[in-house]
């Protein structure tokens, strides 16, 4: 988990919160929250290699603590209290990120929130990875949520020092 998320995640107290993390990966940040006690995850990936990896990888806690869905997350349904974003965004074109915005919108509840990390730096456009600035990211985020923080990361790990940003966003 990278340790802007691992620092988010250290401090939250309720670990029933309901918790999204779309475009899951390798699983690192679940992987993570279950060692710590948390106990209510579901993961979302499109690639069903993967979540069949993730499946035998969680076995212990699937169907429990951890739920695993091979899908689209534009047409995902539910509600969630936190959703945790970890390069799913920088891996979407960037026309596709007001949809990706009113989505997460869409699943968080009143109150929940959306923390993570996104890339601050420019990349090639035929991508992915699809950059941003934190200029971009206010005008995309600003109409939707409450920003309670979108700053630069200041705990990067050291490949990626100066090319982070953390953000923290409020469903209202």
């Amino acid at each position: 988990m990278s340790p802007p998320l691992k620092a988010y995640a250290d401090q939250l107290k309720d670990k029933s919160v309901h918790i999204l993390i779309p475009g899951c990966g390798n699983g690192y940040e679940a992987e993570y929250l279950l060692q710590q006690g948390f106990t209510n995850i579901t993961l979302i990936d499109i690639a069903p290699s993967l979540t069949r990896r993730l499946e035998e990888k969680f076995k212990d806690w699937l169907g429990r603590q951890l739920h695993i869905i091979t899908g689209d997350f534009f047409a995902l349904t539910g509600s969630y209290d936190l959703i945790l974003e970890q390069t799913f965004l920088s891996a979407l074109p960037p026309h596709l990120r007001q949809a990706y915005a009113l989505q997460v919108k869409a699943l968080l509840r009143p109150g929940g929130r959306q923390a993570g990390v996104l890339f601050s730096k420019s990349f090639p456009a035929d991508g992915p990875p699809f950059g941003g600035t934190i200029e971009e990211y206010r005008r995309l985020f600003a109409p939707l949520f409450r920003i309670i923080t979108l700053e630069p990361c200041y705990n990067s790990v050291k490949p990626r020092e100066g090319s982070e940003c953390f953000f923290i966003l409020q469903r209202e």
